[in-house]
């Protein structure tokens, strides 16, 4: 059999929708970084998809596809892997490739096999609904007993959707040492404490700083912290553009620094050589008021699209330069209560991996195009000229 046969042969199977988990691994280079994907269907807003798991050493990533976007994204895969796995409803399919892509393709007949639709059940949530948590229970999410107040079902979201984020991120921290965590501009600390218990629960020893303007909000979140016997959780009052108490850092976490103040956080959790950062960043405005592109002005010229733009554009740039700086970083979909239904989340991860010319002369080219001067870019220009002066204006 032709590998274009063998590769038709899965895509028509993948289209019944009666897949029920697959396995891609193997990879032909060793220095792939990308070890192993598995497969999954779900349903999402009643449309299927499929879910691809993607295992890397240290991390694991997720991407949801439409059926003839995940055939298409297979195709890759057929070039970079030699073992496929595929189960479906009443048979499986293991696929071999050779080095010269020669193929070795098996059908087994099986037992009929249930798909289950994972998002078509109830959603399970790290924080349960019904278990009482301390810091939940007295910070008025849930009561006693444990049940999730109604007005306060968005807000137990969001705090569960957070901590998807801190739990996939635990392979990049530190193990074996007490972990050292800030939160700039905490507020009132439903994600601060929620992290702090999540850890401690997980094992780990941990000493967590929130760092607020509003004395009176700090006051009360050190008595609640107090009172739970978090002993590792404290909160300062203090300025993001003035804290310079630390040495290093481990999780860096900053949601809501308004415009700029988040580009300081960052720079302050690169400096601190933070190994994950988790930023929620806001009122992107800084780009907006630089932005000089004439091909764009179809686009720009339109107050509303240019304040979505500027936002986008921010948040593309900001990451690329925690990429050029040595982080895996990703830009993530978050439930955001403060200011609109969704926000998007900067999730990096410390590899101190060099970036290529090629990467470096994408971000100078993108940044050249939009005649843009980040602000990141100039708190860490000396950073940034160390390692090109393409990167520094």
């Amino acid at each position: 059999m032709e590998l274009t046969e063998a590769k038709a042969l899965i895509a028509g199977k993948i289209e019944t929708k009666t897949l029920v988990n697959a396995t891609i691994s193997g990879p032909r280079q060793k220095s792939n970084e990308l070890k192993r994907i598995k497969l999954k269907p779900i349903l999402l807003k009643d449309t299927y998809h499929i879910q691809f798991e993607f295992q890397y050493e240290r991390i694991l990533k997720h991407e949801n596809l439409l059926i003839d976007e995940a055939i298409e994204r297979l195709e890759i895969f057929y070039e970079d892997f030699r073992q496929f796995q595929f189960r479906f409803e009443k048979e499986s399919v293991q696929l071999q490739l050779s080095k010269k892509f020669k193929v070795n393709l098996k059908t087994t007949k099986e037992e009929a096999q249930q798909v289950e639709l994972a998002h078509d059940r109830k959603k399970s949530y790290l924080l349960e609904d019904g278990v009482p948590t301390p810091f939940l229970v007295r910070l008025g999410v849930q009561t006693p007993d444990g049940k999730v107040k109604r007005q306060k079902y968005d807000k137990f979201k969001q705090i569960n959707r957070f901590l998807e984020f801190v739990d996939d991120s635990i392979p990049a921290l530190p193990q074996g040492q007490t972990l050292r965590i800030l939160d700039f501009g905490c507020g009132k600390a439903y994600l601060t404490f929620a992290l702090y218990h999540y850890l401690t629960e997980k094992g780990f020893e941990v000493a967590v700083t929130g760092l607020d303007l509003k004395r009176e909000v700090i006051e009360e979140c050190n008595e609640i912290a107090r009172d739970l016997g978090y002993d590792g959780l404290d909160f300062l009052v203090g300025d993001i553009h003035d804290y310079s108490g630390e040495d290093a850092v481990d999780m860096m976490v900053t949601l809501h620094a308004c415009d700029v103040a988040t580009d300081v956080a960052l720079s302050r959790a690169v400096r601190w050589g933070a190994s994950v950062i988790l930023s929620v960043p806001c009122c992107q405005k800084e780009l907006n008021r630089q932005l000089d592109c004439a091909p764009l002005e179809v686009m720009l010229q339109h107050g509303l699209i240019k304040d979505k733009f500027a936002s986008l554009a921010t948040d593309s740039i900001r990451a690329e330069l925690l990429t050029i700086l040595g982080y895996e970083t990703q830009l993530l979909e978050f439930i955001d209560l403060e200011h609109t239904p969704k926000n998007t989340l900067i999730r990096a991860y410390r590899t101190g991996k060099a970036p290529t010319e090629e990467k470096i002369d994408r971000y100078v080219a993108f940044r050249d195009m939009l005649g843009a001067k980040p602000f990141l870019a100039v708190e860490m220009s000396e950073r940034l000229g160390q390692i090109s002066s393409k990167l520094v204006q």
